[in-house]
């Protein structure tokens, strides 16, 4: 049961005999009521461009496809249903090793931190990208995508809560929009790497591995970058660390105080949440939790589906469509495009509507342009659809990346998202399998019949069963 706190709020430092509880009610209100400075969005930015080389690694994996293909490492479809030497198998290795780093590790965060984990994913997604650009088996390939895999799963699991926890109520949306144009401009970026290298050898290596290549060195760089991004404050305070967070919340005072040229305005009440407690499982299967965790691992894995399910097979599919391989890798440049352009655009309605309510529209959005897609033959409109699904697409993830974080609290809010996301892995894993099957017995328009069915569970599961979140504190909504 949750408990209002209404007295005046001082700083944390001079309330040394109160509970570390009461401490991080009173830390988390003091927070939710900075404006939204440029110091905060220079956390947000810190922390995306981390993210920023994960949605990096996960795009290529399409656009690299057709080279790996081209020379012979992998096949494009496979006799068998679950064929591991085809380019189905790279993509589920890929997601097999995301679900095990969401389901299996993604308690590391709410153990040992924010900020420790966030900077350990990044190592080891880029050694293992860096060891499987090297590898000249199909087996080989596929073991080291699923290592690398792991890294980035636990890495996505910690960007969400560390976003959600380190700004306040009211630029949630906003912040998390920002963060996933941050991380998907690195789309147009693998997109276009993969049409200047992957027809090509540079030096002798394959283009596909000189792709691989940049990512795994890009993210030693950010590696460094990241060392100006504190820890979470509210998870510092959560497991005693009220001097640590303390330090924090009051630099980002004064920022605002700096900015703004006066004093701020006074903090709301205070929501007391229970005691901070090892992250369990049997925790989240209690009320409110368990209905929010159900609905959120059926639309996870429907997702995942229909996201991947056309991210993954841009190239593909417009080969299908009768484009040639380079020109399919042009026009998926431009397809791509929309990624970050997606989340840009959703700023401007993240924190204005019901983000459940985006959901949905959006869901229905790629069931239109998908269905149109598939009967399309002609270049200039199967791009024009195929932005258009992009940005559909971009708007559902913008929308639940925030939205599930916030519907836990946050001793448990890595261990919960760490479950609801490994569903969506388990969903992107099968996602290569099933559209390798429906693209091979039925064309592009039976792959967009398949996401469409997807995309229909998505909008009953958010639209009839999601709570709203806009314009609520996070400690409202997990009471």
């Amino acid at each position: 049961m949750q408990r209002v706190i209404t007295t005046d709020i001082p700083p944390l430092a001079s309330s040394g005999t109160r509970t570390h509880t009461r401490t991080a009610a009173v830390l988390s209100a003091r927070m939710d009521r900075l404006p939204a400075t440029g110091y905060i969005w220079m956390l947000v930015l810190l922390i995306s461009l981390g993210g920023f080389f994960e949605v990096y690694d996960l795009i290529f994996t399409g656009y690299i496809a057709p080279g790996m293909a081209k020379s012979g490492l992998l096949k494009t479809t496979t006799t068998a249903f679950f064929g591991f030497q085809g380019i189905a198998g790279f993509i589920a290795a890929t997601f097999a090793g995301l679900f095990v780093g969401t389901f299996g590790f993604g308690w590391l965060p709410d153990r040992y931190g924010r900020r420790s984990v966030f900077t350990f994913s990044l190592v080891w997604y880029s050694v293992g990208s860096a060891i499987m650009a090297f590898q000249t088996t199909p087996e080989s390939v596929i073991l080291w995508r699923f290592i690398t895999g792991i890294g980035v799963g636990i890495e996505i699991v910690t960007i969400d809560s560390y976003v959600t926890e380190i700004v306040p109520q009211h630029m949630r949306g906003r912040a998390m929009a920002f963060n996933q144009m941050v991380m998907f401009a690195a789309a147009p970026v693998a997109a276009i790497l993969s049409y200047w290298l992957v027809p090509t050898t540079v030096f002798g290596i394959d283009g596909w591995r000189c792709v691989v290549l940049v990512g795994s060195i890009g993210a030693v760089l950010v590696w460094v970058i990241r060392r100006a991004v504190p820890e979470s404050p509210r998870w510092l305070a959560a497991h005693g660390r009220e001097e640590t967070a303390e330090r924090i919340v009051e630099k980002m005072e004064a920022k605002a105080v700096k900015q703004l040229g006066r004093p701020l305005a006074a903090s709301a009440p205070a929501v007391e949440q229970p005691a901070h407690r090892r992250a369990s499982l049997a925790e989240l299967l209690q009320p409110p939790y368990r209905s929010r965790l159900i609905m959120l691992i059926v639309f996870n894995f429907c997702q995942a589906i229909g996201y991947y399910g056309f991210a993954n097979w841009v190239p593909t599919l417009l080969i299908g469509q009768g484009i040639t391989v380079t020109k399919s890798l042009l026009y998926s440049f431009v397809i791509a495009i929309a990624l970050p352009v997606g989340p840009m655009l959703a700023m401007l309605v993240a924190d204005r509507f019901q983000r459940k309510w985006l959901i949905v529209g959006a869901a229905l959005a790629v069931i239109v342009f998908g269905l149109m897609f598939g009967q399309l033959k002609s270049v200039g409109p199967l791009i024009v659809l195929g932005v258009l699904i992009s940005l559909a697409g971009q708007t559902i993830s913008v929308c639940y990346h925030a939205y599930q974080a916030e519907l836990f609290p946050t001793a448990v809010r890595c261990r919960a998202n760490g479950i609801v996301y490994s569903a969506s892995r388990a969903g992107a894993m099968m996602s290569g399998f099933i559209i390798a099957f429906l693209l091979r017995d039925f064309g592009v328009a039976g792959v967009f019949i398949g996401i469409t069915a997807c995309m229909v569970v998505v909008m009953i599961s958010i639209g009839a069963f999601g709570p709203r979140t806009n314009g609520l504190r996070l400690e409202e909504i997990n009471h």
